[in-house]
């Protein structure tokens, strides 16, 4: 039986103003603070073989559409769910405390993880997934995102959307009267960010103080790490040649975030992967050719220099580990010796998608307050 008290609920860290990455505290009254539940109960003697389950409902109902939605303190009650569901899955427990939900599934991109851990974490919850591909929706024939969100959420109790542009994703939450997550947009790709804490929670035994270097340029991917790592007092060094360095605002927000975070932690740009590398506890990369990106030739060589190296690897601390969020393409943004090597943890990664997605899913759809 696993049980978390939420009856202290620290202060949440709050952001400056940023179009497209602040969170929007709703608005509240006395009388609305007063009801509003303090905790999801789950399981118990009425659901047969289901361990009672405590969760903060602090999420319940939220969408995640930039990983500025959830606060640090939500992160770790997120995380603290994602670590206790994944000791049920290797013990083999049952826990389908999501029975009779269900969830729809936008996805313009194709996709492995993100994909496949939503439809087998609705299952192993106890509910059911709907793919929804481009073709198998009206948009298509031009009907709205905006409708298209309105109908499902008569259907659905959630919304995963992959989307080629965060505005998609804007207009699809705006429109909708049930949470929607989001599984990649342009702009960023939260799910994964929080993966990779969860990765890191497990190979550092803890996350504030350490350092995750970044090779690569500045797309969705590093941007999501450079928020959620800076929010949790994780170092954030990244190293991108100039053109395909990452949004200054989204820098800007991280650095405001790291030094609320109250471990002190870094955010740096620079160009010299090497400088970048130098004492990290984690070196991480992304391909070099994202989705829907037209300038393949141009992006390969500009970015040849920020490759993964064993000599990269051998900046960083003896005990470092590699990531990537894969797909990867071995031998052009890192090295196969490296990829495959015994500080690889690559696929330790890949399978945390399942639990913290899962986490996320109990979070936002539970609905069996107290």
């Amino acid at each position: 039986m696993f049980e978390s008290s939420a009856a202290s609920v620290p202060e949440p860290l709050r952001s400056p103003p940023s179009p497209g990455l602040t969170r929007v505290e709703p608005q509240s009254d006395p009388f609305t603070a007063a009801i509003t539940p303090s905790a999801i109960s789950l399981g118990g003697p009425r659901m047969g073989n289901l361990a009672t389950f405590t969760i903060s409902a602090r999420l319940h109902g939220r969408s995640v559409l930039t990983d500025t939605d959830l606060t640090r303190d939500e992160i770790v009650e997120v995380l603290d769910t994602a670590v206790r569901l994944k000791k049920f899955r290797r013990a083999g427990q049952h826990h389908g405390y999501l029975a009779g939900k269900s969830l729809g599934m936008i996805f313009q991109h194709p996709s492995t993880r993100t994909r496949v851990a939503f439809e087998a974490g609705m299952a192993q919850l106890g509910g059911q997934a709907i793919f929804l591909g481009v073709h198998d929706l009206q948009i298509k024939r031009g009907e709205s995102l905006a409708d298209t969100a309105q109908v499902l959420s008569r259907y659905v109790d959630g919304i995963v959307a992959r989307v080629s542009a965060h505005a998609d994703i804007e207009e699809i939450a705006a429109a909708s009267s049930v949470p929607v997550l989001n599984g990649l947009s342009d702009r960023c790709h939260p799910m994964q960010a929080l993966s990779d804490l969860l990765t890191m929670q497990e190979a550092f035994g803890g996350l504030a103080g350490r350092k995750v270097a970044y090779l690569g340029d500045g797309n969705n991917m590093v941007h999501s790490l450079l928020l959620a790592c800076s929010a949790m007092g994780v170092s954030v060094s990244v190293a991108s040649p100039h053109g395909y360095q990452p949004d200054p605002e989204v820098v800007n927000h991280a650095r405001w975030l790291a030094s609320a975070s109250g471990a002190n932690p870094e955010v740096i740009v620079t160009d010299d992967p090497m400088t970048a590398a130098t004492d990290a506890d984690a070196v991480y990369t992304d391909v070099h050719v994202s989705m829907g990106q037209t300038d393949a030739a141009t992006r390969a060589v500009a970015l040849a220099p920020y490759k993964v190296t064993p000599a990269v690897m051998a900046m960083a601390k003896r005990s470092a580990v590699f990531m990537h969020c894969l797909p990867m393409h071995r031998d052009q943004e890192v090295s196969a010796a490296v990829a495959d090597g015994p500080q690889s943890i690559i696929f330790d990664q890949a399978e945390n998608r399942l639990h913290l997605q899962k986490a996320v899913l109990l979070h936002t759809l539970s609905s069996a307050v107290v």
